[in-house]
């Protein structure tokens, strides 16, 4: 009813509004919010939801952006990150396969052993002293041109045996008397390197040691393969020096070879040891050499299977050239295998029993003991 003077007449000019303000709010009608003020903050987009920042706090629409694209750098620079930790061991590994594919091969295939029943895999390592390629300017030059030695000769003949777990390095003696298989005359085993690696790996099956397969290297990548991985380390009993090859050690215990004291230590055939005070000559001749030859390669294998530098390692193929062949059934992926298992294994040493003798000819030699059979026998499992 609207409002009227004591004398009964209506007044005018007030309104409803004013009514309602008299009267208070109605009750459960919401105030109305306020001409352009949000209950809400709004993104750039026009979405309602309210967006936190680190601390909590909603963003405005300016930090908000800058959120977005940060993330979306941080993402790019991880896709780049990701890309490159694939791209660069895929490269790696390409540029691996072309240096490896470089090296040249050697078609010994038709008298490889057959595997047989045989679970473990044996590797002939043949090291020659061919001086071909080697010019007096090289710097590991006084190493290896000393003397008078034409063609090439097997300086060092090993095996080395991986079966799973096990892993042995054998030396064959290059003095080892044995029958040529092309000529049928007896001689030193080196010798039958003159009629090629086919008959080298002939004469080393006939002892009964299987070949799977065959690695050859010569002196000119011998040092620069040392110089490689910055040198190699082995352990002397005593100070020692050689003359003739060069070799000078003048003290005992670990001590960190180059390549041209590497190679004048696995050459050295006049050994010779400071013993109290005394300089002693190394009295086991061919014996006492293919032992240190195989301390040697021992510490070669080790050293270039476990080395990490990416430098040193793609140094290596090069370092190697066309010193070193390979059989052809020699790949990439069982070199890569080689290199894995012996990077973190020291081969047990494995020394095949002989006895000297010397033949009527006047030419000292060693044969193979009745106590051999036992070793060979290992190496053929």
């Amino acid at each position: 009813m609207a409002d009227r003077d004591p004398s009964g007449r209506r007044i005018l000019g007030r309104s409803s509004n004013e009514e309602q303000e008299q009267r208070g709010p109605t009750a459960g009608i919401a105030a109305r919010p306020i001409i352009g003020r949000s209950s809400r903050l709004l993104d750039e987009r026009g979405n309602s939801e309210l967006r936190a920042g680190p601390n909590g706090h909603p963003l405005s629409p300016p930090a908000a952006v800058s959120g977005r694209k940060f993330r979306r750098r941080l993402r790019t620079v991880i896709a780049l990150c990701l890309a490159l930790a694939l791209l660069l061991p895929a490269s790696a590994f390409m540029f691996g396969w072309w240096q490896f594919s470089r090296l040249p091969t050697v078609n010994v295939a038709s008298v490889l052993s057959p595997r047989g029943s045989r679970h473990g895999t044996n590797y002939l390592i043949v090291g020659t002293d061919s001086r071909a390629g080697i010019s007096s300017n090289d710097p590991n030059a006084g190493a290896f041109l000393s003397g008078e030695v034409s063609g090439a000769r097997t300086d060092t003949i090993m095996v080395l045996h991986i079966d799973g777990g096990t892993t042995q390095l054998a030396s064959v003696p290059r003095d080892l008397w044995v029958t040529d298989p092309v000529t049928g005359q007896k001689g030193r085993i080196n010798a039958t390197f003159a009629n090629g690696p086919s008959n080298l790996i002939k004469a080393v099956e006939e002892l009964g040691i299987p070949v799977d397969h065959y690695l050859e290297i010569n002196f000119v990548s011998f040092g620069k393969l040392v110089d490689s991985v910055d040198g190699i380390t082995i352990d002397i009993p005593f100070p020692a020096k050689d003359d003739h090859s060069g070799l000078s050690l003048p003290k005992a215990g670990r001590t960190h070879l180059n390549g041209v004291q590497a190679l004048a230590y696995v050459r050295s055939r006049y050994y010779e040891e400071l013993v109290d005070g005394k300089w002693r000559v190394d009295g086991t001749a061919d014996i006492g050499r293919t032992e240190r030859q195989r301390a040697f390669l021992t510490a070669l294998m080790h050293k270039v299977a476990g080395e990490r530098n990416p430098l040193h390692l793609m140094q290596l193929p090069g370092s190697l050239g066309s010193g070193m062949k390979r059989d052809t059934t020699f790949g990439y992926f069982d070199a890569l295998r080689l290199g894995w298992t012996m990077k973190d294994e020291s081969p047990e040493p494995v020394a095949l029993p002989v006895t000297p003798r010397r033949t009527s000819g006047g030419a000292d030699v060693l044969e193979l003991q009745a106590s051999s059979t036992a070793v060979i026998a290992a190496l053929s499992s």
